[in-house]
């Protein structure tokens, strides 16, 4: 097997899976101001190298990162209003009803978004000549993407959702009809691409701290977009759409033993066969501009490259889906190709997200690309020794994690486990778990052969079920877990420290 050449995935290293928005700060939500830089500072203190964090991209419905009207666009919620104030074109405020403890996005996100109109008329009215040349500079240099995205979410803030059920011409993108738009609104458009400006401002400073202290990011793709996006809007030809512009097939994965009815996802499916004749020209694009954000892309759902389930619109479940063959290695050949000449799949510096039901010919894949896999220990016990997910089973080329975003926490994990459970990692992993059960799991992966670690936050603090991040398939209550320095102290990130040396995953790398 080929081994990953991407510096970031090459070697032994470690890190701390936290969401920005899991932050702690006075605005409702965390964001790009100063806790973020505070952050990297603690994973300097515990010796780690990488910092990694679910989608940047604006959320959709219920708040979820991986729901986004845009690919392209920054999450305006992460903002930092605190720089803004500093410009002198935000009044100096915070919201006191807003609760500190959990994002109450149906609080935060009209709160922070009257705050941005605000700071938008602060600009126009105090604006000096180099900030707005700045400005323009920014939005020709991001016109291929920022120009649609900002139209879309000036025409959505005019009509309403979804784009199906705008004026014709405006949902068939007529371009005389857009241009009329574009005029019409070009106020909403100058605010949304405002927004955009100083959320790209505010992440490459704080990218470029991060790498100036050894932090490399790892972001995160999902492999499918929203109906309800700039993205399908703009692209119509490249999905499975209806004249109207509805899905005639949407995304999801078959019945399982989780789910006698499967899960429906909705998202529209990609016309593989059109985005292969323009050489996957969007994807080239998304994974360009990703790539400017962030140092590794973990891609989402990578089964579906190579199939995926295919479910009739008309269907209410995903049970009468069908798998479809995805389009294999030609894509991520072309976007090697498009990184440069001498560029192989292997220097794509992308981590394969291959956990459930997984293929062998889901595995050939990604061992052809040269991707490292994911490894969750949560799915470790239980089973036997021949079991992927004990750390002994791991190839050198693999992620490992405590849990991941959609897991409960180590400790929680542990409170719901089932005896047999209790009793294969009590085995496995000794007398330890019965008293600090993220310590004794984290310590197994960290000096598994594993290139890379990664630790949720949660876990590194021992925290129970209460601070999980998502619950699959739940709507209510997800995406919302904050955290306080008060709850941190100094000894997670001795422990941490010390364990990362011990296991030769602290060495500095160049990003």
């Amino acid at each position: 097997m080929n081994r990953a050449q991407h510096p970031v995935l090459s070697d032994r290293n470690s890190g701390v899976l936290l969401h920005l928005t899991s932050l702690p700060g006075a605005h409702g939500s965390g964001d790009l101001g100063a806790n973020a830089y505070h952050f990297v500072d603690w994973l300097v203190s515990a010796k780690q190298r990488l910092w990694q964090i679910l989608p940047l991209s604006p959320v959709g419905s219920a708040y979820s990162p991986y729901h986004s009207p845009s690919t392209f666009a920054g999450n305006p919620l992460l903002v930092d209003l605190d720089e803004l104030v500093r410009h002198g074109w935000l009044s100096p405020r915070t919201h006191e009803e807003i609760d500190t403890n959990r994002c109450n996005f149906e609080c935060v996100a009209p709160y922070r978004m009257e705050r941005l109109q605000e700071a938008w008329r602060g600009f126009l009215q105090k604006v000096q000549k180099a900030e707005w040349m700045e400005f323009e500079h920014f939005r020709a240099q991001q016109a291929h993407w920022l120009e649609g995205y900002a139209l879309f979410m000036a025409l959505e803030a005019h009509h309403g959702a979804p784009w199906t059920h705008w004026p014709a011409p405006m949902a068939q993108c007529d371009p005389g009809a857009l241009a009329e738009a574009a005029d019409h609104l070009a106020d909403r458009l100058g605010y949304f691409s405002f927004i955009q400006w100083r959320f790209s401002v505010q992440w490459k400073r704080l990218r470029q701290y991060a790498h100036t202290h050894g932090i490399s990011i790892v972001g995160d793709a999902p492999i499918f977009v929203a109906h309800h996006s700039a993205d399908v809007w703009a692209n119509t030809e490249q999905f499975h759409l209806d004249p109207q512009g509805e899905p005639t097939v949407v995304a999801g994965v078959p019945p399982d033993y989780f789910s006698a009815t499967g899960q429906r996802w909705g998202n529209p499916l990609y016309r593989w066969d059109a985005m292969e004749k323009d050489g996957f020209g969007w994807w080239k694009a998304r994974l360009a501009h990703l790539l400017e954000m962030v140092d590794v892309v973990r891609l989402d759902h990578f089964r579906g490259f190579d199939s995926y389930w295919e479910i009739p619109a008309s269907e209410p479940t995903a049970v009468a889906g069908h798998w479809r063959p995805g389009p294999g290695k030609a894509l991520f050949d072309e976007l090697a190709a498009a990184q440069g000449p001498q560029s192989t799949t292997q220097h794509l510096p992308i981590i394969a997200e291959d956990l459930g039901d997984i293929t062998p010919s889901v595995t050939a894949l990604r061992q052809a690309c040269g991707f490292p896999g994911m490894r969750v220990l949560q799915f470790a016990f239980g089973d036997n020794s021949t079991n992927p997910y004990l750390p002994h089973n791991f190839e050198a080329q693999t992620v490992a994690y405590t849990g991941t975003h959609d897991n409960d926490t180590a400790l929680g994990w542990w409170q719901a486990a089932s005896p047999s459970e209790r009793q294969a990692a009590r085995c496995y992993l000794g007398p330890q778990v019965d008293t600090e059960i993220h310590w004794a799991m984290m310590q197994a992966l960290s000096q598994s052969k594993a290139d890379t670690v990664v630790f949720p936050f949660q876990d590194v603090l021992g925290l129970d079920s209460k601070h999980r991040m998502n619950t699959p398939g739940v709507a209510q209550g997800c995406w919302q877990w904050r955290f306080d320095w008060g709850q941190v102290q100094d000894e997670p990130a001795r422990r941490l420290a010390a364990m990362t040396s011990a296991h030769g995953r602290n060495r500095r790398m160049q990003v």
